[in-house]
């Protein structure tokens, strides 16, 4: 129910809109609040907290949310959203015992999508990757963070984060740019992996850099992918193009990927299934976050599962994200991801609700502007037909959204 309230007397504070009779989990400080308000004004939030602290607001609209539960927006802070093509054909073989490396030396793997996205249009791309983001916006999804790295050359890489740019003009949802060209080594650079790097670090990063379509880059350390000397080279240059990094980091193997992330002051380090101490104590000295990503986890049936315990004992912020793909993880629903983490590497409710707001808001480097209902944040919220905060992690494919708001609207 809605009601339209006249402008403030003098005496009260106004304010754009106000949601009532609703229960918080703000992924905060603050925890879970029953009887709860939240006040939006100009697309940030004013207040957030119970209605019986609340100061004197008068709103020019009334949301009475009638019990419901409202949380953060929800954040995916790695997804290869676009693409095109999909890799069916290789669930197939490793359904038949293929592995992951061997399909990649075969020919498929990233390099068979670099294929289908270095033919597609920009208009191609936008089209196909926006039946995937809706599938994130329906289950709540305020931001989006979405990797290039299926293009391996300069021209197929702007165009893959020029059309990720705009799915964010085509849709209310923020949408943050990480440039991956250390993905995959490209055919035409066979036997030359160090010529490649060249090439990413003289040439696509300085040009995509000037061109303000990256927010991050991004690099995959695996022994099918590039080495940490290689991968530190791509570092040095974001660094010297002012471009924070990330990484995908011992998901096959453990080549000391994390460790070196931490050391240039890396956002995230996703995947971790063989993390070693020494990683997590660099990780919590850097404040990298470490991004669990359990659908890749089940679709390629790992068996190393990431050290979750140990990350929780050093106090490493865990974050959540459904790693979309059309190789490994074809999954488009943070609340499907969240109960795979649960389920697959014993995270509570709470870490995984973390996971996916507040934590994957740090993992993107918006810690201070949206991921939790705090005084001055973007008012980006989940609004939830649901009894408790526990149905969002424990339900499979139900989906209990009332509402999403995005920047107060």
């Amino acid at each position: 129910m809605q009601v339209s309230l006249p402008m403030a007397a003098e005496s009260h504070f106004p304010c754009e809109r106000l949601w009532l009779n609703a229960n918080l989990d703000t992924s905060s400080p603050s925890g879970r609040i029953a009887d709860a308000m939240v006040a939006c004004d100009k697309g940030r939030i004013v207040y957030a907290g119970p209605r019986s602290d609340a100061p004197p607001f008068v709103a020019v609209e009334e949301v009475d949310c009638e019990g419901r539960w409202i949380t953060p927006g929800l954040i995916d802070c790695h997804t290869h959203l676009v693409h095109a093509g999909n890799r069916a054909r290789e669930f197939e073989l490793r359904l038949a015992g293929a592995t992951y490396e061997e399909i990649a030396r075969a020919g498929g793997g990233i390099v068979s999508t670099m294929k289908a996205t270095r033919d597609a249009t920009e208009e191609d791309l936008v089209s196909q990757s926006l039946a995937r983001l809706d599938a994130l916006i329906s289950e709540g999804a305020t931001t989006v963070e979405v990797k290039s790295g299926y293009g391996l050359s300069l021209d197929a890489e702007i165009r893959m984060l020029r059309a990720a740019k705009r799915l964010g003009k085509e849709r209310r949802v923020g949408v943050v740019t990480s440039f991956l060209g250390a993905h995959a080594l490209p055919p035409e650079f066979a036997g030359r992996t160090d010529d490649y790097i060249d090439h990413v670090c003289t040439d696509m990063i300085p040009a995509i850099a000037a061109l303000g379509l990256a927010d991050a880059v991004d690099g995959f350390c695996e022994s099918i992918g590039f080495s940490p000397a290689q991968i530190e080279r791509v570092f040095m240059s974001a660094r010297a193009h002012g471009l924070p990094v990330k990484l995908h980091a011992e998901q096959l193997s453990n080549s000391h990927g994390a460790a070196l992330a931490a050391r240039y002051g890396a956002l995230s380090a996703d995947h971790l299934e063989y993390l070693d101490a020494a990683g997590i104590q660099a990780m919590k000295a850097s404040g990298t976050i470490a991004v669990l990503l359990p659908g890749a986890y089940y679709f390629t049936r790992e068996t190393q599962m990431p050290p979750v315990g140990a990350l929780r004992d050093a106090n490493v912020p865990i974050a959540v994200a459904t790693d979309c793909n059309p190789g490994t993880s074809p999954l488009t629903s943070l609340l499907l991801a969240m109960n795979m983490a649960a389920t697959l590497f014993r995270l509570t409710v709470d870490e995984c609700l973390a996971g996916v707001t507040i934590n994957a808001a740090r993992a993107l480097g918006l810690g201070n502007e949206t991921g939790s209902l705090e005084i001055g944040k973007s008012c980006d919220l989940a609004i939830w037909d649901i009894g408790s905060p526990a149905e969002l992690v424990s339900n499979i494919g139900k989906n209990p959204l009332h509402a999403r708001i995005w920047r107060g609207q």
